[in-house]
């Protein structure tokens, strides 16, 4: 894949806790295992991920002026991202407390930190690279009236914008009506009053309902399509979600039909939950297509 993704998010640094059960209120637990530290946030994530499925990817966003900010941006610049577009704030890095079982299930806490301190300026400052990308994905992590502002840009300049709207947060009608596609999972889609099981493609001009383990629902106006998850052994479901956006992403960028670029991001996200950590369990395309190419979905 080779086309242009511009992620415009959040980026944090991670702390991620291993627990061997969640504690109860009032309860002290002893972790299981070292704290891992790691870039993070679902604009970091979904870049990485469209990186390493092969996309020329720019990012877009802000970060403090702590010692975890240089950290995060060499993060992205090792994945060979550029990060011409992050702006620093006088405030601190993003940062993401997430908490894991042994099942791989997780907690996250998030203090926003200099995502909350991205503005529509910041927008306006990014529309050349807007203009020249295939596809631009942005996520629920900044502020509700940027993604406004950056869906109105994308109209403008006509290029595809990708809205994967969790966590959901309260944009304008003409934002969802042009995400293609609007990413969601369960519980996301019924927040912003979307019915997970009923037809159509809601507000938007495409739909994806992410089903964790039973798959994912692909919703166009042609008709609708479920592609089934692949059956892995899980040891963190952290960033999955995030592995299939960027993927998907990916594969739009580099021209390939929806249902194309979901099998893709599918077998991406599977690759993720099989290793610990959220940008760090994510696997190169090359890698993906070894493990999962020729297998029965």
């Amino acid at each position: 894949m080779s086309g242009a993704v511009v992620v415009v998010g959040s980026i944090n640094a991670d702390e991620t806790l291993p627990v061997g059960r969640w504690p109860q209120p009032g309860e002290t637990a002893l972790l299981t295992g070292p704290i891992r530290a790691g870039l993070g946030g679902k604009g970091a994530n979904q870049a990485v991920a469209a990186a390493l499925a092969g996309a020329h990817v720019s990012f877009v966003g802000a970060i403090g002026t702590d010692a975890a900010a240089a950290t995060v941006r060499d993060a992205l610049r090792g994945h060979g991202i550029d990060v011409h577009g992050i702006r620093s704030a006088p405030t601190g890095t993003g940062r993401a407390i997430i908490v894991v079982d042994p099942g791989g299930e997780n907690l996250i806490l998030v203090d926003p930190g200099a995502n909350a301190a991205f503005t529509v300026d910041d927008v306006r400052a990014a529309s050349a690279r807007v203009r020249a990308a295939d596809v631009v994905l942005a996520q629920g992590e900044i502020p509700a009236v940027v993604v406004d502002a950056l869906a109105t840009l994308c109209r403008e300049v006509g290029t595809r914008f990708v809205l994967n709207l969790a966590p959901p947060i309260p944009v304008a009608p003409e934002t969802l009506a042009t995400a293609d596609p609007l990413i969601v999972n369960e519980i996301e889609a019924a927040q912003v009053g979307l019915d997970p099981a009923g037809p159509g493609v809601g507000p938007a001009r495409s739909l994806v309902v992410t089903l964790g383990a039973a798959g994912v629902e692909l919703r166009t106006p042609a008709g609708a399509t479920r592609l089934p998850a692949r059956v892995v052994d899980v040891v963190d479901t952290t960033g999955a979600g995030d592995a299939f956006a960027g993927s998907l992403g990916a594969g739009l960028a580099d021209g390939l039909d929806l249902e194309a670029a979901a099998r893709f991001a599918v077998d991406a996200s599977a690759f993720a939950v099989t290793r610990a950590g959220a940008s760090s369990s994510y696997g190169r395309r090359d890698e993906i297509v070894a493990v999962f190419d020729g297998l029965d979905r």
